[in-house]
């Protein structure tokens, strides 16, 4: 007969070593992403975008049979079913506008020494998600929950008035990022499917800018050095590879393991503002941070009890 000791070890879950190590792979990625897009910087935001549309693009005409055979996409027929719907098609190309934005600003502010914006937003997306689950779909918080929301608004409301008004690129990519999210919850199609549409759509207006500034003289592959070159190439593989190990996490580990993960990101984006390229972190800001952070914590703590009211979960395609 089994003692009370073992039966509890037993009936515990456990977590699948593979899908954590995915889940912070992908997350730490998204977290380094600045330094990636720092040392190109030789060419400007728009252009930084357009390659990384494109060469997104690419890569998943590449790796589609691949997503195919091994069933990534999802089961056929429902996947057929939700495409013959034109209100996916209009979610699609919402959902193309709004991350194309969350990128050209995330990729705007690590281009003018402003990373620590770009954390700010990753930490207050998941806040701007919680309002929009309220306003739109009729979700219900607690009194926590209004409380952690209250407290974020008050962090951002003092880096306003220490800067003298809004962080607008940190607004910019919360609710960017927040808008993709509520679009994708909405679609029902499988990630890594969605994101294959939003950047086909977006593939020619990516491509047409592309060859504008080749024909200007003044495109990166022309201006920059070889390295410059393969990073740019290579921009498509290091949008879609977090992509791919976040999916795969999302199969695996619990919603709850995942949403607390999510952080992992934009505090690596913070460390990379702060101590590598030296941003600087005046007393106002600091205090604003730390209104955010005790955000979240009310909102993980608040969210994750027994008694856990539903939010929308956590986005699955990051700048």
């Amino acid at each position: 007969m089994s003692s009370p000791h073992d039966l509890s070890h037993n009936t515990s879950p456990s977590i699948d070593r593979g899908g954590l190590v995915c889940a912070i792979g992908a997350h730490t990625l998204w977290g380094l992403f600045p330094i990636y897009w720092h040392l190109i910087d030789i060419a400007d935001s728009a252009e930084l975008v357009s390659h990384r549309i494109v060469w997104s693009f690419v890569s998943f005409a590449l790796v589609l049979p691949f997503l195919i055979r091994r069933g990534t996409w999802g089961g056929g027929r429902a996947v057929m079913r939700e495409l013959r719907n034109p209100r996916v098609w209009i979610g699609c190309a919402v959902a193309a506008v709004m991350i194309a934005t969350n990128w050209a600003a995330f990729i705007w502010a690590v281009n003018h020494g402003r990373v620590l914006d770009a954390s700010l937003g990753y930490y207050i997306n998941p806040l701007v998600n919680v309002l929009l689950g309220v306003m739109v779909l009729g979700e219900r918080l607690d009194r926590w929950q209004w409380v952690a929301v209250g407290v974020a608004a008050v962090g951002v409301g003092i880096m306003a008035v220490g800067a003298g008004g809004l962080p607008w690129v940190s607004v910019l990519m919360a609710c960017s990022f927040g808008v993709y999210g509520l679009v994708k919850k909405r679609t029902h199609l499988p990630p890594l499917l969605g994101l294959w549409i939003e950047v086909s759509l977006l593939f020619l207006p990516a491509a047409i800018y592309l060859g504008w500034r080749v024909s200007e003289g003044a495109s990166g592959f022309q201006l920059g050095s070889l390295r410059v070159t393969l990073m740019l190439l290579f921009a498509g593989v290091i949008t879609i590879t977090p992509l791919a190990l976040f999916a795969n996490a999302v199969r695996k580990l619990d919603l709850s393991l995942i949403g607390i993960l999510q952080y992992v990101g934009p505090t690596l984006q913070f460390l990379v503002g702060a101590v590598l390229y030296n941003e600087p972190l005046d007393r106002t800001r600091m205090c604003g941070f730390v209104f955010v952070w005790l955000a979240l914590i009310l909102f993980v703590a608040a969210t994750h009890r027994p008694r856990s009211l539903g939010t929308l979960s956590p986005s699955s395609t990051r700048s």
